[in-house]
């Protein structure tokens, strides 16, 4: 719901409130929605020059929104020309259907957990055109609303991903991530072994590289705060070694980056890790072995929700590989 307008010269400026609908949605991926004709390089120049704001303060792009917070929304180019009708959703195809439905893991009246597989997309974007979001349909299970994400994660980690089945319900779940209420634990074979075996990382992050070679580093005076909890479960000699990973924060890439801080980048994470990253008989050595093992977190409707991902298939194989019993931890 917007709030009332008001007039700055010949333009306009408005102050959206953000619904709980829209919580934890990137600020751009906002804007994409609502004002689909603003090219993103437009945006970023309304964002370097203030004159996008949330609750009165600068923002970026990436800036994850908040329910009942207030953007700022200055006067816009061609804001006179409609924007064209959205698409209607694509129909969700009966095998889609069918194999989203089997990753399901938990379901409950305000909750659906499902074990996302390495290489899906959770959202769309320039080139994806097959993701998780596309198919949430398929697993309405006969209620009124579509399920929403709480939660994301990268397109080449796999486990545990939370929806909320109601707007309620999915504003809930988002506020006690925001609030860090949330344990998650990670499951990752890193090349090498970790010194000190178990430890704390506090390595802030910023974005770094060009558009289309976008990477997360290490920037003390301008990255963000990013604090990893790890642990070797397990080691083959000084060869690999199976960590517990419990991010303390949620930023992009922020496992796959504090590992490779370590010197151990993840089995299979070129792009932090380079060649480094590689572990010779390894038959899916260039797949990302980092898995979203278990979520605890409060239940909307009371109590505490405790949910456990098993591994995909091809860390099965890399764990056996290795000597290592997943089964047992």
């Amino acid at each position: 719901m917007a709030d009332p307008e008001r007039k700055i010269g010949t333009g306009v400026v408005q102050a959206h409130r953000v619904t709980a609908d829209e919580a934890d949605l990137r600020l751009d991926r906002w804007f994409r929605r609502r004002f689909p004709w603003l090219t993103h390089g437009r945006l970023e120049k309304l964002l370097r020059t203030g004159q996008v704001r949330i609750d009165g303060r600068r923002a970026k792009a990436s800036f994850r929104l908040g329910a009942g917070q207030t953007i700022r929304i200055p006067p816009l180019p061609d804001e006179a020309a409609p924007p064209s009708a959205p698409r209607a959703a694509a129909p969700v195809s009966p095998a889609d259907a069918d194999w989203v439905r089997s990753l399901v893991l938990y379901r409950d009246e305000d909750v659906i957990a499902v074990n996302k597989p390495a290489g899906l997309a959770v959202q769309g974007g320039t080139g994806t055109r097959r993701h998780l979001d596309a198919m949430l349909d398929a697993l309405r299970f006969g209620a009124a609303e579509r399920p929403r994400l709480v939660h994301r994660l990268d397109r080449d980690t796999s486990g545990v991903l939370l929806l909320g089945r109601s707007a309620r319900a999915t504003a809930f779940l988002a506020s006690e991530f925001q609030r860090r209420e949330t344990d998650k634990l990670y499951w990752a074979i890193v090349v090498g072994v970790p010194r000190p075996e178990r430890g704390t990382i506090s390595l802030p992050l910023a974005k770094s590289g060009g558009h289309g070679r976008q990477r997360m580093a290490g920037d003390a005076e301008e990255g963000v705060s990013a604090v990893t909890e790890y642990a070797v479960l397990d080691r083959a000699g000084d060869r690999a070694a199976w960590l517990a990973l419990r991010p303390l924060t949620g930023r992009t890439h922020q496992l796959r980056v504090h590992c490779a801080h370590l010197g151990t980048p993840i089995l299979g994470d070129g792009k932090y890790g380079g060649s480094d990253a590689r572990l010779a008989g390894i038959a899916a050595n260039r797949q990302l072995h980092l898995h979203a093992r278990a979520i605890e977190l409060p239940h909307p409707a009371g109590g505490v929700l405790h949910l456990t991902a098993p591994l995909p298939d091809f860390m099965r194989e890399t764990w056996k590989f290795l000597g290592f019993e997943p089964g047992s931890t």
